[in-house]
């Protein structure tokens, strides 16, 4: 189960597995040898990188976090079985979905033409330098923002056209200038080499960290592992709700917040929304902030998905909220990681695909030599496993010692 050497979870010696690497953050061994069982072997998906093993690896360790917690709740643990097939499946349940027509037959859900339309001009396209840059057009306010950058419209000619007059450096950081989001083709050398790389080798795939003291907050007898635990949801595509269902899906009750003026992708909403409940705040309003701080005050866990620093200029940062509410768990979920140069820059799937070598490394070898996207969000919903696990091993913490902790994964580091 060993992962693809160019894209580890965290920063650790080759020769253990995923799953172990996970376990090293647990701080535990105290997992049975037959208590995890993983059947099954990549390829899943025609890609170079073992996608399968890594999101078993996830999946298994969220499995025995919440044996973990179940433990504290009743003092007994279960075996936890995965197929490594439907632990990859995962990645495209929202490919998957089928919906119940009037005789009662299903169909694929289609996908709408706005998404292909996206796909189709999200693409690395060779620049100037005969480099290769990733624009992203997702969402019609970021798109418009990459659109006036390169001058352009929004067709993968004229796209392509207009990325062939640039120097892919000098683009990337135009685009990182605007706002938008986007990013140049690396080998995965040179993204090791690169500062942001280099910051992240330094990190363990999460970051948890305890930021202030609090009383211990015991598990008590409930239906589930998370029952009884409150989560607030203020995140949208694609990890950060992943994370949210997550927790839904271990008993959690998790509040998904939005603002009827925020744009969404339907099909990663109907993906991501089982087991929440949800509600419109609209936090630029005195009215609507003062809700959400109310909220936050009851609440056990704090998802902020959004651009870095967003929430925390609303007064929502980690410090504020911990201030409030003793005890709790901030997750902050990024595409470039809590330091470096690109901290502060906002980014998807593909762009951190584009960015770390993933794409690179998928096009030589599973295409014609070109960068190639792996066409499963594999950053984005390792992220969100990653990101729930991380908040299990948190609540664990907080059970045996207290304090408040902040949790900090990112597409990057996923990758």
């Amino acid at each position: 189960m060993a992962l693809k050497a160019q894209h580890t979870l965290c920063a650790a010696p080759r020769d253990i597995t995923g799953f172990e690497e996970l376990m090293l953050l647990r701080g535990r061994d105290d997992v049975s040898a037959g208590e995890v069982a993983i059947h099954g072997h990549d390829p899943f998906y025609e890609t170079p990188f073992r996608v399968g093993e890594s999101v078993a690896a996830a999946l298994a360790a969220t499995g025995v976090a919440a044996n973990d917690i179940w433990q504290a709740r009743t003092g007994s643990r279960q075996k936890i079985q995965l197929d490594l097939r439907h632990a990859a499946a995962t990645l495209r349940t929202v490919d998957y979905t089928q919906l119940r027509g009037a005789t009662g037959d299903y169909r694929i859900i289609p996908i709408r033409d706005a998404m292909t339309h996206m796909i189709s001009v999200t693409q690395p396209w060779q620049a100037a330098d005969d480099r290769w840059v990733l624009p992203h057009f997702n969402l019609p306010h970021l798109a418009a923002r990459v659109l006036e950058v390169l001058d352009c419209e929004s067709t993968p000619q004229s796209v392509q056209e207009a990325v062939g007059r640039w120097n892919s450096d000098e683009l990337e950081e135009a685009i990182a200038a605007a706002d938008a989001c986007g990013g140049k083709i690396r080998t995965a050398q040179e993204w090791l080499l690169h500062a942001q790389g280099r910051y992240l080798a330094d990190k363990p795939a999460i970051e948890i960290t305890r930021i202030s003291d609090s009383a211990p907050e015991p598990f008590h007898p409930g239906e589930r592992p998370l029952s009884g635990v409150r989560v607030l949801d203020l995140t949208r595509i694609l990890a950060g709700p992943i994370a949210g269902r997550t927790l839904a899906e271990h008993g959690a009750d998790v509040l998904m917040v939005t603002a009827p003026d925020l744009p969404q992708t339907p099909e990663h909403v109907r993906d991501t929304s089982q087991g929440k409940r949800s509600c419109f705040l609209d936090i630029t309003r005195a009215e609507g902030a003062r809700r959400l701080m109310a909220l936050a005050a009851n609440a056990d866990v704090f998802i902020d998905g959004y651009r870095p620093g967003r929430l925390a200029s609303r007064g929502f940062g980690v410090e504020a909220l911990a201030e409030k509410r003793p005890g709790i768990i901030h997750v902050t979920i990024s595409c470039f990681g809590s330091g470096g140069p690109f901290a502060s820059r906002a980014g998807w799937e593909q762009v951190a695909q584009a960015v770390t070598g993933i794409c690179h490394t998928n096009g030589q070898l599973s295409g014609d030599g070109t960068p190639k996207l792996v066409f499963a969000p594999m950053c984005d919903y390792m992220t969100g496993y990653l990101a729930a696990y991380g908040v299990m091993l948190a609540l664990a913490r907080r059970a045996r010692e207290g304090g408040s902790y902040s949790v900090h994964v990112s597409l990057c580091q996923s990758a």
